[in-house]
């Protein structure tokens, strides 16, 4: 089996300012922030966080607003032009029935508001509550597949919600046609170009290891046919990055969770498992989150050429540390002489292969504004980094658990 460039895991231990441990939790990225909501540790949570990777702080967001989500676990959140659109997730009960399972949160403004208020939502049709689905972002749409819907079981449901006009619709109509990945839910998903990729979950009550593409401008499914990959798994997630999709731990059961990294490379249509750097890794995880930062993780931008260089606007250094830790058997000292300047070729082959990177953003006096809009451009040149939230074991009255990885193009 092939192998994909290396990987260096480092765990990024978190102050009692922060969220409690959980699973079951959604969470997205935007802008250099990554949002975390509700889930459980010893029972449904419903508080809503923000995490500046610039800053290394998290920020506890209001959630006691009427058009604000109740608990909620095993639902998704994405995000789509400063707004963050949260589905699914809450519990069974008579309450359920009365509430559609939408919610938006304005991020520039701070607050949720109400979906129907922007342009006029139609309301018919609408997918019913579910959890366990998948949700992504394909250009102006929210796609939704699947999910455990109450006492109906797994559903093969593929929902677009349109985001200019706020309706609902079925692709291909609401007769959809069989030849998809079937009812399952507890699986990934990851958007790329016009295509969803659809890996594993539960379907009845049998794991699947098969890999789904929905083409969203021909309406239809295929399935990719490969030799090797991923095992069955459930409660793992799955990002896009760069050309491929990335996916990390789940298992076959809930008592089993797996610490492997896996690529799907998109154009070549094969799997390889990414091996690791000397170093920690993540204990084995189960119904946790990822998120993607930096250019990389972006379906919208091209991924920047591997220069070493430190980030700079208008030809001038910016505050903006992107101080690098070698892995043990790297040169002792290098790690101090990278700091805020230009780097040799060799260098910077060594750093992408061999080392991660902590970042940190110096506070300036000024109002709050001028540190908000400071942090947002610092956002834009954070190198790419993928963290992992939550999950599977939980510890109990303990901040969430985060690990970063850097990914070698080696």
């Amino acid at each position: 089996m092939s192998q994909g460039g290396p990987c260096l895991w480092r765990p990024l231990p978190q102050s009692s300012q922060a969220p409690s441990d959980r699973s079951k939790h959604a969470c997205c990225s935007h802008r250099g922030d990554v949002f975390v909501l509700g889930g459980r540790d010893s029972g449904a949570l419903g508080d809503f966080w923000k995490y500046s990777v610039v800053r290394n702080e998290w920020t506890e967001l209001d959630c006691s607003s009427e058009a604000a989500p109740e608990e909620l676990e095993e639902h998704t959140m994405v995000a789509h032009e400063d707004f963050l659109y949260v589905f699914g997730g809450m519990m069974d009960s008579s309450f359920s029935s009365c509430r559609f399972p939408l919610w938006m949160f304005d991020i520039r403004k701070q607050m949720w508001v109400d979906p129907g208020g922007r342009t006029g939502w139609v309301q018919t049709p609408t997918p019913s509550n579910r959890k366990g689905h998948s949700a992504v972002v394909l250009g102006s749409t929210m796609m939704i597949y699947g999910g455990f819907v109450d006492v109906r079981g797994s559903s093969e449901e593929l929902w677009t919600l349109h985001f200019d006009s706020m309706s609902w619709s079925l692709p291909g109509g609401p007769r959809q046609t069989p030849q998809g990945p079937g009812p399952r839910h507890g699986h990934s998903a990851a958007a790329f170009q016009s295509s969803m990729f659809v890996f594993g979950g539960l379907r009845g009550l049998q794991e699947q290891r098969d890999l789904w593409r929905w083409n969203n401008s021909a309406l239809m499914w295929t399935c990719v046919s490969t030799k090797s990959g991923p095992p069955r798994l459930i409660g793992h997630s799955a990002v896009t990055y760069r050309d491929g999709m990335l996916i990390f731990g789940g298992g076959e059961c809930r008592d089993s969770p797996q610490n492997c990294l896996w690529k799907f490379t998109f154009h070549t249509q094969r799997w390889s498992r990414v091996s690791s750097l000397p170093g920690p890794r993540p204990p084995g995880k189960i119904h946790h989150c990822c998120a993607g930062i930096g250019r990389g993780y972006s379906p919208s931008s091209v991924p920047p050429a591997q220069t070493g260089r430190s980030p700079q606007l208008g030809g001038k250094h910016k505050a903006f540390q992107n101080r690098c830790y070698p892995a043990p058997a790297f040169p002792q000292g290098l790690e101090d002489a990278i700091e805020l300047q230009p780097l040799t070729s060799s260098d910077a082959q060594l750093i992408s292969r061999c080392l991660t990177s902590e970042n940190k953003a110096s506070r300036r006096n000024g109002s709050q504004e001028a540190e908000e809009a400071e942090e947002e451009d610092f956002s834009q040149h954070l190198p790419d980094l993928l963290l992992v939230l939550g999950g599977r074991p939980v510890s109990h009255h303990c901040p969430i658990s985060v690990w970063q990885m850097t990914l070698s193009d080696g």
